[in-house]
């Protein structure tokens, strides 16, 4: 079983920033790809970001160059730093970990998850 526990969700104005933590076990990170998704009310969950075990990093179209996915291996802990927040970034987000795919496939059919941590963003 995978654990992960993010933190760092909030409130914010438009424009503003956060930055989103998840830590988890060393052999996460050596062995699964890792990433975040978000899911708002009413809709589907969608692919944040992703970075794979050889560093490869993806992101939804949505992002536009505004959120940087990292991680600090040395403390166990992947990041999402959001800037330019848009009131439609409000949502749910999660962190995920896959072990059998990596994320390489680009679903989540064999993701883990966090309990998410809320984000909101008003005008």
């Amino acid at each position: 079983q995978v654990q992960l526990m993010e933190s760092g969700g909030g409130s914010v104005q438009a424009g503003g920033s956060l930055k989103l933590s998840c830590a988890a076990a060393t052999y996460v990170f050596v062995s699964c790809g890792m990433g975040w998704y978000r899911q708002a009310p009413g809709l589907e969950r969608e692919l944040v970001s992703t970075i794979t075990v050889n560093g490869t990093t993806k992101y939804g179209e949505f992002v536009k160059g505004r959120f940087t996915i990292s991680q600090d291996t040395g403390k166990n802990v992947l990041y999402l730093q959001m800037n330019s927040l848009k009131t439609e970034d409000t949502a749910v987000y999660y962190c995920a970990a896959d072990c059998v795919t990596g994320f390489l496939g680009g679903g989540f059919d064999f993701a883990y998850w966090g309990q998410g941590t809320q984000v909101t963003v008003s005008s």
